[in-house]
């Protein structure tokens, strides 16, 4: 008889077991899918398998904003359905890899959520297990990227800066005030 506790309800180990047989399932549902697939929080790539010596002419791959299509002409499609999230056509490719996998590259319109599948009708990921890979300076836009080697390196800002300045000019405009226990933020 299936465990019908509240999740929270449940001891450590009672917890750590749910988890495992959840984590078996996905992994076999996913493992069961007639393609592989990976994602960061902007992007998502699938890896189909076709027959080995497959050329890119003998292949349908359609890819719209919410739907995708591939597979062999004259076939039934290997992959095919609706999204789960819309992408950006216009940044998505796809290529065929050593004539034995379609690789297929989707730019999320949405950078800031994950996917719990490709296809809707797929079963789903949980996503509050997913654990990001570390991000790294070079994944930042120039601005961003600035302003956090600065605060790696202790630096302040020119904002932080101006502010002091202006602090500065009004002590000395004003001797008379204890300006010790001063914060600027």
């Amino acid at each position: 008889m299936p465990n019908t506790k509240n999740y929270d309800d449940m001891t450590s180990e009672e917890q750590r077991e749910h988890d495992r047989i959840a984590r078996e399932k996905e992994e076999a549902e996913q493992a069961a899918l007639p393609y592989r697939w990976k994602q960061t929080l902007q992007d998502v790539d699938v890896t189909v398998p076709v027959p080995k010596g497959t050329r890119a002419r003998d292949l349908i791959v359609t890819i719209k904003k919410k739907h995708l299509t591939a597979g062999l002409k004259n076939n039934p499609p290997i992959i095919e359905g609706e999204l789960c999230k819309e992408i950006k056509v216009e940044d998505c490719t796809w290529t065929l890899e050593d004539q034995k996998e379609i690789y297929i590259h989707l730019e999320k319109v949405n950078g800031a959520e994950w996917w719990e599948n490709v296809i809707k009708t797929h079963p789903p990921i949980d996503t509050t297990k997913i654990q990001p890979e570390n991000s790294k300076l070079s994944d930042l836009d120039g601005e961003t990227r600035a302003m956090v080697e600065k605060m790696m390196m202790g630096k302040k800002t020119s904002d932080e800066l101006q502010k002091e300045e202006i602090l500065k000019k009004f002590q000395a405009q004003h001797p008379e005030l204890d300006f010790s226990n001063a914060k600027i933020s």
